[in-house]
């Protein structure tokens, strides 16, 4: 239970659904955690508590996944109000669907950013600060490698960008002992996805082999494994947690 006492961990968009899982697995296991929300502050005070329940410190730090001096700011924020960095989980994400044609420039242009550009960003800037046995961990998607779907075409490649950046960082970043993996998910019931009514609720659960969405915990848990000293040997792999959608 305390594999990651005296870790120091940042995760993106951790005010709510999956992120909030992941920063109280982390905490669960020992990790002192700061998350980032851009507009939840009340939401992202109630995780920060619940870490400090934990007996972990908390921080949370307004930040825009979209705004490219942000991201980089927040990850600076984050080594300061903990004295460092351990973990960093991207994964901070937004998902917009509607056939090519009618997407328009800004729908795209937020997809590209905050999926992709915000996960550079905030690696990037991380690096420096990450010693031996650090982690790079980012939440993708199942859809980067199967779309049994119209409609979200755009989002799909985003996640898909995120299968290449974690196999060439893990390349870069070997030689220092730091591990770069990614976590796909499947349908997950948040905010985002709702299992009782999204827009592809009925689909996404016969979708899969197990015949429902998956939750928030589980995704956490994946997470909460790749960051942990059991994982020492994994780097450059993708995670599908997606109940047997890609099966």
């Amino acid at each position: 239970m305390n594999e990651l006492t005296g870790k120091r961990a940042l995760v993106t968009g951790g005010s709510r659904g999956i992120g909030a899982a992941i920063a109280l697995a982390l905490a669960e296991k020992g990790a002192d955690v700061a998350l980032t929300y851009e507009h939840a502050a009340d939401k992202a005070t109630g995780v920060v508590k619940a870490i400090e329940n934990k007996g972990r410190r908390g921080f949370a730090i307004q930040a825009d996944s979209a705004d490219a001096a942000a991201v980089t700011r927040s990850v600076n924020e984050a080594v300061s109000s903990l004295g460092g960095l351990d973990i960093l989980v991207n994964n901070a994400g937004i998902a917009r669907s509607g056939s090519l044609p009618e997407m328009r420039l800004e729908e795209i242009d937020a997809l590209l950013n905050i999926n992709i550009r915000a996960v550079i960003l905030a690696s990037q800037a991380a690096i420096p600060h990450l010693k031996q046995g650090g982690r790079i961990i980012s939440t993708g998607s199942c859809l980067a490698e199967r779309v049994p779907m119209a409609g979200v075409t755009v989002y799909s490649l985003t996640k898909s960008a995120l299968l290449a950046f974690t196999r060439g960082l893990a390349r870069d970043l070997g030689p220092q002992a730091i591990t770069v993996n990614l976590v796909q998910p499947g349908p997950i019931d948040t905010d985002m996805n709702p299992a009782a009514n999204g827009d592809f609720a009925e689909g996404n659960r016969k979708q899969t082999s197990l015949g429902h969405y998956g939750k928030p915990d589980d995704i956490a848990d994946a997470v909460a494994f790749l960051a942990s000293p059991a994982a020492n040997y994994i780097t450059g792999t993708a995670l599908t947690v997606d109940g047997g959608s890609n099966a």
